[in-house]
């Protein structure tokens, strides 16, 4: 492998696994209970990222379009790929599927793109960032309870902040600096922010059922990539959102799949595992397929 290569791999993980690794050793030193820094980081800071950067006027929303409908396809494509497959397995399609469905493009999959490919692909990270996470909590949710009510999608923050930022970029409003730096400053904290608490999670995450965390660390990333180069074949996208969309369909599980799992008590160990193994052989898949794309 080219020598440039492995020095922009190297410049692009460390950084990630840096402050993960931060985060996992202040979790073990104080133990922080960080529902409210999760809660606050979702409903404030996640959002006026994805506000700011919808409703800035330098990115034309068309060409947003094809993007967002090949994360559509990795998502969806991933979780049709499967589902025969664990049919035919011991475990529940309920426990299993979701995580390899819904990765982890928040925690890791924003600050990778932003590090790999420079912030002018802010914009496209945010996009894969909105599909999945409108999927996950519209979808995802309903695969593991199926009573939930349609109209709870519009109540996320993220969902209102992606409704007011497309409204305001369609409308041609420019923020004025005065409003729109705060904004920004304050939805730039959240990338870090996500990094440093997936690091404080993984400390209260055991190994147990390591066999089918094991067997989740290769299929996320096997079925992602694979529906990634079947929606290049029919969008045809540009190689470098093209390569970006392979990266978002190799990233591992989110952690949010373990949130989801223990609110609704739908195996919650068994998913932590998947969780767990999955993003820790990200330190290794992750690596290889940035060598592939740059």
């Amino acid at each position: 492998m080219d020598q440039s290569i492995i020095e922009r791999v190297f410049a692009t993980v460390f950084p990630l696994v840096a402050i993960g690794a931060i985060g996992f050793g202040y979790g073990r030193w104080r133990k922080p209970d960080i529902k409210l820094i999760n809660q606050i980081n979702m409903e404030v800071f996640v959002p006026l990222l994805v506000f700011v950067v919808l409703a800035d006027q330098s990115v034309p929303i068309g060409h947003l379009g094809p993007m967002a409908f090949g994360a559509i396809i990795v998502v969806l494509g991933s979780g049709l790929l499967l589902w025969p497959v664990i049919a035919m397995s011991p475990w529940s399609i309920k426990t299993f599927l979701p995580p390899m469905m819904f990765n982890n493009v928040g925690n890791m999959g924003i600050p990778l793109i932003l590090l790999a490919f420079g912030e002018d692909f802010l914009a496209i990270a945010v996009v894969c960032f909105i599909v999945e996470m409108t999927l996950h909590f519209s979808l995802g949710i309903f695969m593991i309870n199926p009573k939930m009510r349609l109209i709870s999608i519009f109540k996320q923050p993220v969902i209102i902040a992606t409704i007011a930022g497309f409204a305001v970029a369609l409308s041609g409003f420019q923020l004025p600096a005065s409003a729109s730096l705060p904004i920004d400053m304050l939805g730039q904290i959240c990338i870090p922010l996500m990094l440093f608490t997936l690091g404080i999670r993984l400390t209260n995450i055991s190994f147990d059922d390591w066999k089918v965390g094991l067997v989740g660390a290769i299929l996320c990333p096997v079925s992602g990539i694979l529906m990634a180069i079947a929606a290049q074949i029919l969008l045809q996208l540009p190689p470098e959102q093209y390569a970006v969309l392979i990266v978002f369909g190799a990233l591992p599980p989110a952690v949010l799949n373990y949130m989801v799992a223990e609110q609704y008590q739908q195996d919650p160990k068994r998913v932590a595992s998947i969780v767990l193994i999955g993003n820790l052989m990200a330190l290794i898949s992750i690596p290889l397929t940035l060598s592939f794309v740059l």
